[in-house]
């Protein structure tokens, strides 16, 4: 058995991380995406990161599975803070 993931095969968490944003209202992911780009502009690379990629799952294009594991972390950490 292999550990390892092949060349274009997607990590098995990344369904759950999807289905969890998914589940997230739309006034709710446009909320963070205005949050991400006002701290993009100010210059954190790390919200242009993530702005960018909820902008992409917006829009129905398609998100590499470590940048959506990473945006619905960011997402339930924040989330837990408020």
């Amino acid at each position: 058995m292999n550990s390892e993931l092949m060349p274009g095969e997607y990590h098995p968490a990344a369904d759950s991380a999807l289905a969890w944003v998914k589940s997230r209202t739309v006034n709710d992911l446009y909320t963070w995406l205005a949050v991400f780009s006002s701290d993009a502009i100010e210059g954190s690379s790390s919200a242009l990161i993530y702005g960018e990629t909820l902008k992409r799952l917006l829009d129905g294009k398609p998100v590499s599975d470590r940048y959506l594991l990473g945006l619905a972390w960011v997402l339930k950490e924040l989330s837990e803070r408020r």
